[in-house]
């Protein structure tokens, strides 16, 4: 099912010497804080993951990589995008910038390059980018189109079945024509189809959607569809693809799974206990590199995702800010059966303090419901709702847990632990059984000589070279376009 709330397409460059097969994970970095790409590489070693996804293409952040054997996806930010599209010269430039500059002896793997536009120059943008990597200017290393691919990946509901079974499945009726111009390109330059598929998604939007079906456990009512038996949501959504594609006479499209994971909070459905159920199942499935009934090859996935962020827009629901396998530290959230469960090392934290509702007996109930209020539309609140082990704190620790959040997401600035007198900092920690509260990172890495810090609570996504960590700022932060 596709995630409604998204309204990007997406165009992503690839290695491709052949369909790269095994897993990857994506590293968001929407959060108040974010660890140092050198603890990311860690933890990808550390847990045998050699394919990780970006969402920008910081040459900073990207050169970490370089020489450590991990194949890395590239993003485009969205203000290059439009130019791209419409402009052909402007798509060897970005190559240049972004991609050929990181091909060198202990280089980085460049894997593919994701860019997120917002409107339907899908195919035009990807076909300039596709003549880019073929000649690139002013560059040694031509012919870069028979490694690198451009593809227009896209969430799981530009194609159906209805309830009759993936045979009969096929692009939707309203875009149809659209996806065929798109797979058609994909078909054409070798390059492969990438979808997103969310089962936690299609349990959580659906009322009768059969639970069983999202995981990989056995427990579920089968679906019959001619001699095929399929007793999980995963094979049937690939194989509706598959037909889909055969329908648009691209059949021999490789299939990636660019995106797919199970949340921890902020859902019924959203659980420590149910995430792990989903990855263990996930994990032996993979591991069997049997594909599904339809597509026998061996399927590449990207997890989404790595790390926790509490920064992400939570309109879909507040389970947004809780799809990583580790939490924001970098620390497991669980063990899975893929031994994914070796956190983050030498994680540099402020100070042990925390901030806590002092338990005024004076201030008002309206008083105590607004600094609440506040707290919770500047920090971070989506753990105190639904199932989870925060949402059955008593209320003067949510009260608590709320205001730690704001001061650690302001770097414990002692200014945001005031709250019209209503809090107070402590240095015992405040964390309340599994309910975690939270200590911010440091993060004095990110901030480059000469540069004030950051305004706080900037967003990584709106970052231009003056306020977030994802730019190297003067040095690296390239601007091709004016």
């Amino acid at each position: 099912m596709k995630r409604a709330w998204v309204v990007f397409v997406v165009v992503v460059v690839g290695h491709m010497m052949g369909v790269a097969e095994g897993l990857g994970v994506i590293w968001g970095n929407q959060a108040a804080q974010n660890l140092h790409p050198r603890n990311i590489v860690q933890m990808l070693k550390d847990n045998n993951i050699t394919k990780v996804k970006l969402f920008d293409s910081d040459a900073w952040v990207v050169k970490h990589f370089g020489g450590t054997g991990i194949e890395v996806m590239l993003g485009i930010p969205n203000l290059h995008l439009a130019s791209l599209a419409d402009r052909y010269k402007h798509a060897p430039e970005w190559v240049k910038a972004n991609l050929t500059r990181h091909l060198h002896e202990g280089g980085v793997d460049i894997n593919r390059k994701r860019a997120i536009f917002e409107s339907l120059q899908q195919v035009q943008l990807a076909d300039n980018l596709s003549r880019a990597l073929e000649h690139p200017k002013g560059d040694k290393r031509s012919w870069l189109g028979d490694k690198i691919k451009a593809t227009i990946p896209q969430n799981a509901d530009v194609y159906d079945s209805g309830s009759k079974g993936p045979s009969t499945g096929d692009f939707r009726p309203d875009i149809r024509a659209t996806m065929k111009q798109i797979v058609q390109f994909l078909r054409d330059n070798n390059a492969p189809f990438v979808v997103n598929i969310y089962p936690f998604l299609s349990l959580s939007l659906n009322p009768d959607f059969p639970i069983e079906f999202a995981f990989f456990s056995g427990g579920a009512k089968p679906v019959q569809d001619g001699q095929i038996t399929y007793d999980n949501m995963l094979d049937a959504n690939l194989d509706t693809l598959v037909w889909s594609l055969r329908r648009a006479n691209s059949g021999n499209v490789p299939i990636i799974v660019g995106e797919i994971g199970w949340p921890t909070d902020g859902d019924k459905y959203a659980t420590v206990d149910l995430a792990k159920k989903f990855y263990d199942g996930f994990f032996t499935k993979i591991s069997k590199s049997k594909g599904t009934p339809l597509y026998k090859d061996e399927i590449e996935y990207y997890l989404f995702g790595l790390t926790d962020e509490n920064m992400k827009s939570i309109a879909p629901g507040d389970f947004e800010r809780h799809w990583g396998v580790f939490r924001y530290d970098g620390q497991p959230k669980f063990p899975t059966g893929k031994g994914m469960a070796v956190g983050a090392k030498n994680v540099k934290y402020l100070e042990k303090k925390w901030c806590v509702y002092a338990n005024n007996s004076e201030e008002t109930s309206e008083q105590l419901s607004a600094s609440m209020e506040y707290a919770c539309t500047h920090g971070d609140c989506t753990a105190l709702k639904y199932g989870g082990p925060c949402s059955k704190l008593d209320n003067s620790t949510k009260v608590s847990y709320a205001y730690n959040m704001l001061f650690q997401m302001m770097y414990q600035d002692v200014e945001s632990c005031d709250f019209g007198g209503l809090a107070k900092i402590v240095t015992v920690n405040a964390s309340v059984g599994n309910c975690l509260f939270p200590i911010a990172l440091d993060t004095d890495w990110a901030w480059r000589p000469g540069q004030a810090r950051p305004p706080l609570l900037c967003s990584p996504s709106s970052c231009r070279c003056s306020c977030c960590w994802t730019c190297d700022y003067k040095k690296d932060c390239v601007v091709i376009f004016k």
